[in-house]
């Protein structure tokens, strides 16, 4: 027979269980890619109940939200970028999975490959450091300038003062992130995020007249949480759900290689 205090306990581990995700989870994500892969999980995932708040265009720091409380969490930047932002915020933040890769791209609306690029050629870069260095180091990758900068391209942030070598005397404009776009027709050719592309109508696998290598790509964008949530049942669900199988195949389809699941990246 089963004593009262029994019946108590396993009461209260039932109620426990029911009440874990009683609360939504909020997220916040840019449009694409991000928000629409979180609405795949909300399908295969409906118990997990999240509200995702979409970042569209600029004005509005997806990390100070979450450092405030607004949101649980987010899901929009790389390992560089978040490092940056918890100097310039003062916040520590938890990086709870790597879920895709989006390459940074070269693209053009006046030329039809790098080497068309005319002497005195101004591209428009990210205006933010991380990916400002990042797009210096994708033009040396090119053949289209050399860096005095050497080593892990994540650890070591380059500026226009490290152009060594800059044969087509290239004009580097930086302009903010989500602008670029825009800026095409403008300029003789971008450098353009992978989410601010796909927002375009461009296809990264298709468009772009240079892509970073997916392998061992140190971009990886990243669930994000603050320190006391990192074992939150809510987002530890998240981000199981993220990186599983499932998630990696529906990226694969819906993106075409202009997104790429980590898992890929790492046995590309």
């Amino acid at each position: 027979m089963i004593k009262p205090a029994h019946f108590i306990l396993a009461g209260l581990s039932l109620f426990v269980a029911q009440s874990v995700y009683a609360a939504p989870l909020r997220v916040a994500a840019d449009p694409v890619p991000h928000s629409e892969i979180l609405a795949y999980v909300k399908k295969i995932d409906p118990k997990l109940d999240l509200k995702v708040i979409e970042m569209s265009g600029g004005g509005i720091n997806p990390n100070e939200l979450l450092a405030s409380g607004e949101v649980d969490a987010n899901y929009f930047q790389h390992l560089p970028y978040l490092k940056e932002q918890e100097k310039e915020l003062g916040k520590t933040f938890v990086s709870v999975a790597a879920v895709h890769i989006e390459p940074l791209g070269i693209y053009s609306h006046k030329v039809k490959s790098l080497a068309d690029l005319p002497v005195g050629a101004s591209i428009a870069v990210p205006d933010n450091a991380t990916n400002l260095s990042r797009s210096l180091w994708l033009l040396q990758d090119k053949g289209l300038i050399r860096l005095k900068a050497t080593g892990d391209t994540t650890s070591t942030l380059v500026t226009q003062a490290d152009i060594i070598d800059n044969p087509k005397k290239i004009k580097i404009i930086p302009v903010d992130s989500p602008q670029i776009p825009r800026s095409l027709d403008d300029v003789d050719a971008a450098i353009i995020n992978g989410n601010y592309a796909l927002e375009a109508g461009l296809t990264p696998a298709k468009d772009a007249l240079g892509l970073e290598s997916a392998k061992n790509n140190p971009y990886a964008n990243l669930l994000v949480t603050r320190p006391e949530l990192k074992n939150d049942p809510r987002i530890q669900e998240l981000a199981k759900d993220l990186t599983s199988p499932q998630v990696a195949e529906f990226i694969r389809t819906q993106y075409k290689g202009s997104v790429i699941p980590v898992a890929d990246a790492q046995h590309d």
